[in-house]
């Protein structure tokens, strides 16, 4: 997968190395929708101690850039 320098800039917090633009298979958090391609929801189970994963109420939102990214441009 390509992604632009200057959105992987901003993912400066990855613990993960990123492992999801190695690996396709390896995108860790499914988005379940998304809105205007700013606003991810993922599934409730996906990496648990990850800095980009943020609750509200009952759902979880990926505020990563990289993944954000992925999934606007591969629908991963």
């Amino acid at each position: 997968m390509k992604i632009d320098k200057k959105i992987i800039a901003k993912t400066n917090y990855c613990k993960k190395d990123f492992e999801c633009l190695k690996n396709p298979k390896l995108v860790c958090c499914k988005v379940t929708r998304c809105i205007d391609g700013v606003v991810c929801f993922i599934e409730p189970e996906c990496e648990k101690s990850c800095i980009y994963k943020n609750a509200i109420q009952d759902s979880f939102i990926c505020c990563c850039p990289t993944r954000k990214e992925i999934f606007n441009k591969y629908r991963l």
